[in-house]
């Protein structure tokens, strides 16, 4: 399972993975509970790799806010998105330092932890955009 097959859909909650192409939409099956539904056409449906964050230079890619969250917590879950506002920015702004703080809101950051949580208990290690290499394997 790679990033780019795993959407968001506007009005449902958590993360879906895209499984095929129907009629109607997309058939896509859920991380929480593995049911598969129908997403209609007109759903609001964003794949993970289109999404990024605001920051005081240019945009960064979600998935690379994900590595930074994966490498700052050695690869564990991230502070749950129910804490306080308080603490999901303070979290927050260790593993993404030039966050813009006027346009990145808690809410933002709350859906953030919420799906980077909901990939690693799938067991999502890696976060790379389509067209990203593989590290080079080296032999010894």
């Amino acid at each position: 399972m790679e990033l780019k097959d795993i959407l968001a859909i506007s009005g449902q909650p958590g993360l879906f993975k895209y499984v095929a192409q129907s009629t109607h939409g997309v058939i896509v099956e859920s991380l929480l509970d593995g049911r598969r539904m129908n997403a209609s056409a007109t759903s609001r449906v964003s794949a993970l790799t289109e999404i990024s964050m605001f920051t005081e230079g240019d945009d960064i890619a979600l998935a690379e806010v994900f590595t930074n969250i994966y490498k700052y917590t050695g690869g564990k879950e991230a502070i749950s998105h129910k804490e306080s506002p308080e603490k999901i920015k303070a979290f927050f702004a260790e593993v993404l330092p030039d966050y813009d703080r006027d346009r990145v809101h808690v809410s933002d950051m709350k859906k953030c932890f919420s799906w980077y949580n909901t990939l690693v208990k799938a067991g999502f290690t890696e976060f790379k955009l389509p067209g990203e290499e593989q590290p080079a394997q080296t032999e010894a």
